[in-house]
């Protein structure tokens, strides 16, 4: 049996990319309405013709800014991907909840540089008794 598409819970997933691409039209729109021969002229233009684009919040349905909107959709949504695939709070390869041996590596910022300031753990590990390491 095929599992169901819940189409709700895409269109809501995905609602604020869609916005952010049809939002980003308006500058594939300023872009075309800047005059210039070449790229740094443009460049100037374009930030001229910037504001008067975005007057309008309605998204511009030319081929051009929809493509431009469409990257900049694209883009953001690989931005949070990529940021949520790399999150620090997974030790990536292992299982969830995997325990692991700490090192003296680890423990090393703990232990103060005088031996009188630390409390004795083990034969080999103490810590200090200031309160920041």
């Amino acid at each position: 049996m095929k599992k169901q598409l819940n189409i709700k819970k895409l269109i809501l997933l995905n609602l604020p990319y869609i916005l952010m691409g049809l939002f980003s039209t308006n500058f594939g729109e300023a872009w075309r309405m800047a005059v210039g021969a070449d790229a740094s002229a443009k460049m100037l233009s374009f930030f001229s013709t910037l504001p008067v684009a975005l007057a309008s919040w309605w998204p511009s349905l030319h081929p051009l800014d929809l493509l431009v909107g469409l990257c900049c959709c694209g883009g953001l949504r690989l931005a949070v991907y990529l940021k949520s695939k790399n999150a620090k709070k997974y030790r990536h390869g292992m299982e969830y909840g995997s325990a692991r041996w700490g090192t003296h590596e680890d423990i090393t910022p703990y232990i103060d540089p005088v031996f009188q300031n630390n409390v004795i753990l083990t034969k080999t590990e103490s810590l200090t008794m200031n309160s920041r390491p």
